[in-house]
């Protein structure tokens, strides 16, 4: 079997997985985030915590390890825009609270049969590709261009190793440190040390991040045909996966399309074989504008973030890149303004 067939096949595996598990599970960023702040129940935050900590240890030994070169993915590029990546993480954190749910989540609600999600989809998607290559493109290029800057450091192991450290203890303390700090975050909890399922959850989607830069890293390595590096992430990939459903001839599929398409069958085989499969809808007019509201500007900000609260809580992260502490702060603070304060996105009453 050739890499790039090796590639896409363990993106079908990878994808089927998350999706099974973000349904049976209810794995979002946003839903912990929630339950955490506005309900009193971290579990959710929890399980998030513990797969950011597996995902940056396990990353970060395959990386030591000499398997997979992290700094060929997008990002740990030696110059970025910081002023561009907060403000998109801002605008992704608050349009996933107004869509009740990030891009990957709305995947697997799909395969649910909500059809809510098909519209967050369809318009995250749309403006996704707006921003990156439409009528939104040129606008967000100007603003890179007036605020990026090139960094000797870009990452956590370069800013220790500035200091003396070697570049294999560096990235050795960095891992543990941070991964420590999140699993001691998550199993500090009392609730989630007896949610074996969300442990479980936790552990997989972690590993799930590892095992796409090992499937594009190492299994898809190839000097003469290469694939690009990369993992778990979903606005581009959505992007990506409409258009290859619209111009297929010619087209050719990628780790992320096929990533996106595993996801919802994943959800929707393990919806049906559980009876968890239902309709719904929206309630009113009010919700589906919401909603769309929240879709583009995930859609925008995700493309301005290099991510999403998986492309970047996740995956990024996994590379303890700068850039990416600095999206997902901006994921956070905005997904805080819709949850809580002044700015809070409010219940819809209901007719």
């Amino acid at each position: 079997m050739d890499p790039a067939t090796t590639v896409i096949l363990a993106a079908l595996i990878i994808g089927l997985i998350y999706g099974s598990i973000g349904l049976l599970s209810g794995f979002c960023m946003m839903s912990g985030l929630r339950g955490w702040w506005a309900e009193g129940d971290g579990r959710l935050a929890r399980t998030y915590a513990l797969a950011m900590g597996v995902a940056i240890a396990a990353s970060q030994l395959l990386a030591a390890a000499g398997l997979v070169d992290l700094g060929k993915s997008i990002y740990l590029q030696p110059s970025f825009s910081a002023p561009v990546m907060f403000f998109g993480g801002l605008l992704f954190g608050y349009g996933m609270v107004l869509s009740n749910g990030c891009g990957s989540r709305a995947l697997v609600l799909l395969g649910r049969g909500n059809l809510r999600s098909f519209v967050v989809v369809i318009v995250l998607g749309i403006v996704a590709e707006m921003t990156l290559k439409g009528l939104i493109a040129p606008a967000r290029i100007a603003m890179v261009q007036a605020s990026q800057a090139t960094v000797v450091t870009n990452s956590a192991p370069a800013l220790l190793a500035s200091i003396g450290l070697g570049a294999v203890p560096s990235r050795m303390v960095a891992a543990a440190v941070l991964s420590a700090i999140l699993i001691i975050f998550a199993f500090a909890h009392a609730p989630f040390r007896k949610s074996p399922g969300q442990i479980a959850a936790g552990l997989i989607v972690g590993l799930l991040v590892a095992g796409g830069w090992y499937a594009t890293g190492y299994l898809g390595a190839d000097d003469f045909n290469p694939v690009p590096v990369t993992s778990l992430t979903f606005i581009a990939p959505i992007a990506d996966a409409l258009q290859y459903v619209m111009l297929s001839t010619g087209s050719t599929l990628n780790f992320g399309i096929v990533t996106v398409f595993g996801v919802f069958a994943g959800s929707l085989v393990t919806a049906l074989a559980t009876g968890r499969f239902q309709l719904e809808g929206y309630r009113s007019p009010q919700h589906m504008l919401r909603s769309a509201s929240g879709a583009a500007l995930m859609g925008a900000g995700g493309v301005m973030a290099f991510g999403c609260s998986v492309g970047q809580g996740l995956t990024g992260l996994s590379t303890l890149s700068l850039s990416s502490f600095i999206a997902i702060a901006g994921i956070m603070l905005g997904t805080a303004a819709g949850l809580r304060g002044a700015l809070r996105v409010r219940p819809l009453a209901t007719a």
